[in-house]
């Protein structure tokens, strides 16, 4: 396994993988563990914006996504290490794709431009993820 760690492609799937599991992870336990919290500040967030009255809707939805995204990617890392499976792993990817296009319209509908350009880069993560676990 450690000569098969020390391959390029693999450790950056592995390391992809496992990043993707603590960005999504982390941020849908903190919606999970401060729900009130985060469902206030959204709430704030968007009250000039369109969005305003869809909180309540958007909250749940996003928090699962993210859970969800987190764990597929955690269940990616592990099926990568113990057989060399993507499946996890692209599934998570693109999950994540998706909750960062979620994210990235309701900062721009907010009008909240540098919130959204700080989505850019993770974006291009997953993109990159998506590429590299479907090789």
């Amino acid at each position: 396994m450690l000569q098969q760690l020390l391959e390029p492609i693999f450790f950056a799937q592995c390391i992809t993988s496992l990043f993707l599991a603590v960005l999504f992870l982390q941020s849908g336990i903190d919606k999970v563990v401060d729900y009130r919290g985060n469902q206030s500040w959204l709430i704030g967030h968007f009250a000039k914006s369109p969005l305003r009255s869809q909180v309540n809707f958007m909250l749940p939805v996003i928090t699962l996504a993210e859970v969800a995204a987190g764990i597929f990617a955690l269940l990616g890392a592990i099926e990568l290490l113990r057989s060399g499976d993507r499946t996890f792993a692209l599934y998570g990817a693109e999950l994540a794709a998706l909750d960062i296009l979620m994210l990235f319209f309701g900062q721009r509908i907010a009008k909240e431009y540098a919130g959204a350009a700080a989505l850019v880069p993770y974006f291009i993560l997953c993109i990159i993820a998506i590429v590299l676990f479907s090789k």
